[in-house]
């Protein structure tokens, strides 16, 4: 397989559907990410574990109807082009 932009992209695609499918109460909890750990205050700047769990809630969140067009679009591609 050759080093593409189509697989460069289809690469991103997989990442970002593995960070959309973790579930909240089994992955997540475990590694200590409650619903109620948040920024702690105003002004306060939050950790670096914080600001990756608000990525993997903000991805989870914003991520849903365009990664179902982006994986559909790129399933046709694959079939038509193999």
């Amino acid at each position: 397989m050759a080093f593409t932009l189509y697989a460069l992209i289809q690469t991103a695609i997989l990442c970002t559907n593995a960070v959309a499918v973790l579930h909240e109460e089994r992955f997540l909890s475990k590694i200590g990410s409650g619903v109620d750990h948040g920024v702690s205050g105003f002004g306060d700047d939050p950790g670096v574990r914080a600001q990756i769990l608000n990525l993997i809630r903000s991805v989870r969140m914003i991520m849903r109807v365009p990664l179902i067009i982006v994986n559909s679009a790129s399933i046709v591609l694959l079939l038509l082009f193999g």
